[in-house]
C-alpha cells in the first residue's frame, strides 16, 4: 500500500510541474482512422479534474471516436490547472473544450465560443454539489468547529474560476459566515479535486473543498483515503459541464459536432455498449443532451452572486465607492444575460 501510494504521488507531482509540457501533446487517432491529406486537428481543450495524465487517459478514447465521427484528427490540451486552459483559450490554442461554470461563461462571452451539449449523469440529476471534506476524527472535524475558528484551520481549495473547488463555498457558505476564504485560514494550498483531498486524507490540511461527481471518483481510485474522511457541508445544485465550440467554425461544423455527441451512447447492441463503457470511465457520465449558451445563465448568477457579495463584505474608501462598483457589477450582469440569450452563432 505505501508503494501504491507513493506512486500515485509521484505521478500527481510529475503532472503538477510539467502540465504546460504535457499540454502540447497530441493525440494520434486509432489506426482505423483515415483523413484527407493536411487535414488540421481539431484541438479540444480538457477541463482538469484528476491530473493531466489521468485527463488524457480518460478521454483519448471517446476523442478517437469523435476523431472518426467528424472525419478529422481531434487533439488533446491536457493541462494541470484552471489558468493553463484559460491562457491557451486565451491564445486561440482550443476549438472545443469541456468546461464548467465560470470558465465556460468566459468562453463564450470573452472568447467567442458557443455552447452545443452538456453532459448528463447516471444519477439523472440536472447537476452536483459542491461539498467540504474534513477527517472523521480530531479536533478540526465538525462545520461548527470551523464556522468558528477558520484562523484555527488549514484549507485545501480550487482554483478560483473552480465553481465547486471556490465560488460555491465562498458563496454560500464562508461569506455568509463573514469567512473569506484567502484570508482567515491558517494557511491554504490550491490544487485539484483530487489533491485536495489526499492533502486532508493525509494530514496535510485540515478542510478540503471538492464535489460529489469527483468525491465518488476519488472514492474508488483511493479507498484507504476516503475512509479517513466525512462530508461536513454540501452545496445547492450546481448545473453540470458543458462542451464549447469556437465561433469561427461554420454553423453545420457546429451542428455536426453538436450530433455526434447527442447520438454518443445512445446506440444499441456492441458499439453503443462500447460508447457508454468509455463514458462510464469518464467520470461516471451517461451521455450528452442538447444546450446552447442560455445554459449558462445559472453560472452567471453564481458569477453575480459571488462578485455582488464581496462587494458589499469589502472595505472601500467611502460608501459612493462601494456603490459604484455596485453598479459596474450590475450592468456587467445585464450585459452578459443578454449575451447568452442570444443563441445563434
Amino acid at each position: 500500500m505505501a508503494r501504491r501510494t507513493a506512486a500515485l504521488a509521484w505521478r500527481c507531482l510529475v503532472a503538477l510541474l510539467l502540465g504546460c509540457q504535457l499540454a502540447a501533446l497530441a493525440q494520434t487517432p486509432g489506426p482505423a482512422a483515415t483523413f484527407p491529406p493536411g487535414a488540421t486537428p481539431l484541438r479540444f481543450g480538457i477541463l482538469p479534474l484528476g491530473g493531466a495524465f489521468e485527463s488524457r487517459n480518460d478521454w483519448e478514447p471517446m476523442l478517437a471516436d469523435l476523431s472518426r465521427g467528424l472525419g478529422r484528427p481531434v487533439s488533446m490540451l491536457s493541462v494541470s490547472s484552471y489558468e493553463a486552459l484559460e491562457q491557451a483559450i486565451q491564445r486561440d490554442q482550443v476549438d472545443m473544450a469541456f468546461l464548467s461554470g465560470k470558465m465556460a461563461l468566459d468562453a463564450v462571452t470573452q472568447r467567442r465560443m458557443n455552447v452545443v451539449a452538456q453532459v448528463t449523469r447516471h444519477d439523472g440529476l440536472p447537476g452536483y454539489r459542491a461539498l467540504l471534506l474534513a477527517r472523521k476524527t480530531g479536533p478540526r472535524s465538525t462545520l461548527q468547529n470551523l464556522l468558528a475558528e477558520p484562523e484555527r484551520w488549514r484549507l485545501a481549495r480550487g482554483e478560483t474560476r473552480s465553481v465547486s473547488g471556490f465560488i460555491v463555498p465562498q458563496l454560500q457558505l464562508f461569506l455568509p459566515n463573514h469567512i473569506v476564504m484567502e484570508t482567515r485560514f491558517a494557511s491554504e494550498m490550491v490544487g485539484t479535486h483530487q489533491a485536495t483531498a489526499l492533502a486532508v486524507a493525509n494530514g496535510e490540511a485540515d478542510v478540503a473543498t471538492n464535489n460529489t461527481a469527483d468525491f465518488e471518483r476519488f472514492r474508488l481510485q483511493f479507498p484507504a483515503e476516503a475512509e479517513r474522511l466525512q462530508v461536513i457541508w454540501e452545496s445547492e445544485l450546481i448545473p453540470h459541464a458543458q462542451i464549447v465550440v469556437r465561433r469561427d467554425y461554420s454553423p453545420e461544423f457546429q451542428k455536426k459536432v453538436q450530433d455526434f455527441l447527442l447520438a454518443y451512447a445512445r446506440a444499441k447492441g456492441p458499439r453503443g455498449d462500447a460508447e457508454r463503457a468509455v463514458l462510464k470511465s469518464l467520470h461516471d457520465l451517461a451521455g450528452f443532451l442538447p444546450a446552447d449558451n442560455s445554459s449558462l445563465l445559472p453560472a452567471a448568477k453564481l458569477a453575480y452572486q459571488l462578485a455582488r457579495q464581496s462587494a458589499m463584505t469589502a472595505q472601500f474608501v467611502s460608501e459612493a465607492a462601494r456603490q459604484a462598483r455596485l453598479q459596474r457589477i450590475e450592468n456587467g450582469y445585464a450585459e452578459q444575460v443578454a449575451a447568452l440569450r442570444t443563441t445563434a452563432p
